[in-house]
């Protein structure tokens, strides 16, 4: 179970900067294709001036050229328009903070505060003057996913900032056993995450820290666990944010609203055969699985044979035994399903099945609730008690 919840644009020859091709258009039957050879004879790239290539489109009376001519005198000016330069910190220890500390502009209390320093939130230091630390920090910026990233507008990059901090509450790169201490810190942050009175922004802090060992301390033995939970936070905080949309409970997997698997990919190539990957690929099946099955035997046909698979390519997973559950169950929704159709055979062979992997999992898994749980799903088949329809038994 997660820990903390626990408790386009699409380029084509016409769209190219340098104008339509008129080959391509012609080809393609646009309307006014055949006066588009005024682009080429009087050279109206991007270079030319904007009004004497909107006049000229404006001469073949075509609005499909009259658009062709706006975008090519926008695309020049967006390329034009130069990404703001990012300032490179110092070189310097990397480092992060394990509570919220003031920036100041001087090393004194006094001095003026430039920002807030949030728990886990990436620093260079540039400079120590006793107790204090002058270091640039990036700004909290909230991660988004690389597929809601918008089109255009993305290339400016916000500057770190930089001050004074104290240095107590920082762990650095050269901190000993400072990814033990990261390590800690962030188990306390998602421990906090899981109460109700806890900080609104626990989950997050524990996953930056989560990360912040993984690129300060490479070498540490706890780098997959923490690669793992930090990807896993993300995955549970995106799919919370996933059931709540309308889409939650549309049929098809491909039609909700997608977590990104980037990150727990990234456990599966670089961990391979760890418990981490293992755990990696079975919070993956999440976006195979129908929002709303609606009495569709596809559905959970096809997550039965998704859990089925884990189990025997990792029989020794700390989620093998739940992912036999998970089979048992889908089973015996098939064979309620079934029965409803007047499939009798497909039902039998259901519950059949059903029985069959309830007895694998007593066998494997025997001291697990999972396997008392699908005994519990075997005896209500038996007995011709429905499973999945209850509410109109």
């Amino acid at each position: 179970m997660p820990r903390f919840l626990r408790h386009g644009w699409e380029t084509t020859k016409a769209d190219s900067p340098g104008g339509p091709d008129v080959n391509y258009l012609k080809m393609m039957g646009a309307p006014g294709a055949s006066h588009l050879g005024t682009w080429e004879s009087k050279n109206l790239g991007p270079t030319a001036g904007a009004s004497t290539r909107i006049r000229s489109a404006m001469k073949t009376k075509s609005p499909l050229v009259f658009a062709l001519a706006l975008l090519c005198v926008s695309l020049p000016a967006l390329a034009d328009k130069k990404p703001q330069q990012q300032e490179k910190p110092m070189a310097g220890p990397r480092a992060t903070a394990l509570r919220v500390t003031w920036l100041y502009i001087s090393p004194d209390r006094s001095s003026q505060k430039v920002d807030r320093v949030q728990i886990g939130r990436e620093m260079v230091v540039a400079e120590k003057s006793g107790p204090w630390l002058r270091v640039y920090a990036n700004t909290d910026l909230q991660e988004a996913r690389q597929k809601d990233a918008p089109l255009i507008g993305t290339d400016e990059i916000t500057p770190p900032i930089s001050g004074w901090m104290e240095a107590k509450g920082v762990v650095v790169e050269t901190t000993a056993g400072g990814d033990l201490v990261l390590m800690g810190e962030a188990a306390n942050q998602e421990s906090l995450a899981s109460d109700p009175r806890g900080p609104a922004l626990a989950a997050q802090s524990a996953r930056l820290l989560y990360r912040r060992l993984v690129e300060m301390f490479p070498n540490s033995p706890l780098v997959p666990e923490a690669a793992w939970r930090a990807a896993d936070i993300l995955w549970q905080l995106q799919k919370a944010d996933a059931s709540t949309r309308p889409s939650a409970r549309e049929k098809q997997a491909y039609l909700r609203d997608q977590m990104d698997e980037d990150e727990l990919k990234k456990i599966l190539k670089y961990y391979p055969h760890t418990r981490q990957a293992s755990l990696a690929a079975f919070t993956l099946i999440d976006n195979k699985l129908c929002g709303d099955w609606q009495g569709s035997p596809k559905c959970p046909d096809k997550e039965s044979d998704n859990y089925e698979k884990y189990a025997a390519e990792y029989p020794d997973s700390p989620r093998t035994a739940q992912a036999l559950y998970q089979a048992v169950y889908r089973q015996a929704v098939l064979s309620d399903m079934y029965a409803a159709d007047g499939s009798d055979n497909k039902s039998n062979n259901a519950r059949s099945h059903a029985r069959e992997l309830a007895a694998k999992l007593k066998d494997r898994f025997a001291s697990s609730d999972y396997a008392a749980r699908a005994a519990a799903l075997v005896y209500k088949l038996d007995e011709g008690i429905p499973v999945y329809g209850i509410d109109r038994e």
